[in-house]
């Protein structure tokens, strides 16, 4: 019986050996942990829709965060619930707004952290649409001056990173140049270049009543059918002056991710939604997943993929798993 020359699993057979010709890596410098802000004071409510997950009134901010920064993850995402919703979400750029107040909180507990917004008007509008509605559609251009406003307010708040994600026309350019012109140049735009009008969404309209009281978004949001689509978008938002460009969600769109990072050479972050993270809880749950396993397969995925960043529920689990022992 003749043997192979090339036995490739010589290099699979022990752990260290494995390590030493590991192709991709995975460790908490990659995540960004989203949280969820909301009115009140001594809030920790756990999000029925999303395991693990809480609302924190700001008071409750700094201990959280704290956590964060040892574990070692650099950054947290930050989405508000307001005290009151309108028409046009004016909220979002109150100067006391949860989000503002937070942003305050987080930079005095733990400055280290990066500290990005979630810059859109979904959870702040009656509608639950995210932008001005004017006969039954988005405003883009009205929506814009409102981003404008918003994205202003967080980085007077602190913001490193103004995040936009309502998937408005020409929205990177207009916000880098509303901050330009007020002397943040220094913010960073962390672009949801290509944000997908989909089904995985749903346990996170839920924790921040976000639901459209009307038709849906895919008049504003991708066609899960495109890719070519996508890569027209990531390019308009780098030439308008995005730092980082996002693919959401990640794990049904792995393959966007990758095109992305073989067409450009910015930072590329993936967001690990809450559809995504649901479903693994839920699994485990029942009792038909390892679930600390399948996790880490998971987030291994995305940045084999090519994303630089995940942002992802499971940024504290991961990261304790991924310390060194």
């Amino acid at each position: 019986m003749s043997f192979p020359e090339t036995r490739l699993r010589r290099l699979r057979r022990t752990p260290a050996l494995r390590r030493l010709v590991r192709e991709t890596t995975l460790g908490p410098d990659n995540f960004i942990y989203p949280l969820f802000v909301c009115p009140g004071k001594g809030i920790k409510r756990e999000i029925p829709s999303l395991p693990g997950q809480f609302h924190f009134s700001v008071d409750e901010l700094p201990r959280e965060a704290e956590e964060i920064a040892r574990l070692g993850i650099p950054g947290v995402i930050l989405f508000g619930l307001p005290e009151k919703k309108d028409e046009v979400g004016s909220e979002a750029w109150h100067a006391e707004g949860v989000v503002q107040r937070a942003l305050r909180a987080i930079k005095k507990a733990a400055p280290d952290l990066a500290l990005a917004v979630d810059t859109c008007f979904c959870e702040y509008t009656t509608h639950g649409h995210c932008g001005v509605v004017v006969n039954g559609e988005i405003d883009n251009d009205a929506t814009l001056e409102n981003l404008g406003r918003a994205a202003l307010s967080y980085a007077r708040a602190g913001a490193d990173l103004v995040a936009p994600s309502g998937m408005m026309d020409g929205f990177v350019g207009f916000l880098r140049e509303s901050l330009d012109e007020d002397g943040f140049e220094q913010v960073a735009l962390l672009s949801y270049a290509a944000k997908y009008a989909s089904g995985y969404y749903g346990p996170f309209r839920t924790a921040v009543d976000s639901t459209p009281a009307f038709g849906d978004r895919a008049g504003y949001q991708m066609d899960p059918a495109n890719v070519r689509e996508a890569m027209r978008e990531v390019a308009l938002d780098i030439e308008e002056g995005a730092d980082i460009v996002m693919v959401k969600p990640a794990l049904a769109y792995l393959d966007v991710i990758a095109e992305v990072r073989n067409d450009c050479d910015v930072p590329i972050a993936a967001y690990n939604v809450s559809g995504e993270y649901a479903m693994l809880k839920a699994a485990a749950e029942k009792g038909w997943i390892d679930y600390d396993r399948v996790m880490l397969e998971t987030l291994l995925s995305m940045r084999r993929a090519g994303a630089d960043i995940i942002l992802t529920y499971h940024a504290k689990e991961a990261a304790r798993l991924l310390r060194p022992r």
